[in-house]
């Protein structure tokens, strides 16, 4: 399973589009994942206080775009980027993602 922090108006746009883009997928030419263990990091440090966000719960499986661990900032953690759009049928579940009245955020049950 590999989770995706996505503002519900992203998703939202995604499924009358088709597909999920960001703008990283034109800029660095990936969409950034992390796995369960991994998203808290990510969240509290970019995301921290920011509401309207959801997790989309991703199917690596079912991925039609390349996937790849990689390590792009020298941090010693390997995180799963895809290389193209992100296929609407990957994604098996979308959880509500809020944060806690400090601006951090759990991982809330997938």
């Amino acid at each position: 399973m590999l989770l995706h922090i996505a503002h519900r108006t992203d998703w939202e746009a995604a499924l009358a589009a088709g597909e999920y883009r960001l703008d990283t997928l034109d800029s660095e030419g990936f969409i950034h994942c992390s796995t369960p263990q991994q998203v808290l990091g990510p969240a509290n440090e970019f995301y921290r206080g920011q509401s309207g966000l959801v997790l989309l719960v991703i199917d690596p499986h079912r991925l039609t775009a390349r996937l790849v661990f990689e390590d792009c900032y020298e941090t010693g953690t390997a995180f799963p980027h895809i290389y193209g759009p992100l296929n609407l049928d990957a994604v098996s579940k979308v959880v509500p993602f809020p944060p806690r009245p400090d601006g951090t955020f759990d991982l809330p049950l997938l």
